[in-house]
């Protein structure tokens, strides 16, 4: 099963500038096989992102092949987002969120 993991930010935002290098790290750390990263900036990939109105940077998105785990937005701090990380790949209950998320997980598979 593929995992998607996909932090959404945008590069006028200066905690994402920063935050890039967080996010790439620990998905570095994370198992590879089956696992599928993605920066995503919300201006410049408008379309993959549709109509998911982003307030809070990052976001983060982890979604299977099937459902979401996880969607929303983090504090900036690398533990945060490793935690979050461990936790929702490890747990593959779906998560309930909104129309937008579901959206851009079916389009990231």
């Amino acid at each position: 099963m593929t995992v998607h993991v996909a932090c959404l930010c945008a590069a006028w935002c200066r905690t994402c500038e920063s935050y890039q290098e967080v996010f790439e790290a620990a998905c570095a750390e994370l198992p590879q096989q089956d696992l599928q990263v993605r920066w995503i900036d919300i201006e410049d990939e408008a379309e993959l992102v549709g109509d998911l109105d982003i307030e809070t940077f990052p976001t983060l998105l982890i979604a299977d092949d099937t459902h979401v785990r996880f969607a929303g937005p983090l504090t900036p701090q690398p533990q945060t987002l490793r935690r979050v990380l461990r936790a929702h790949l490890d747990d593959t209950r779906p998560m309930r969120v909104g129309a937008g998320y579901e959206l851009l997980a079916a389009r990231l598979r």
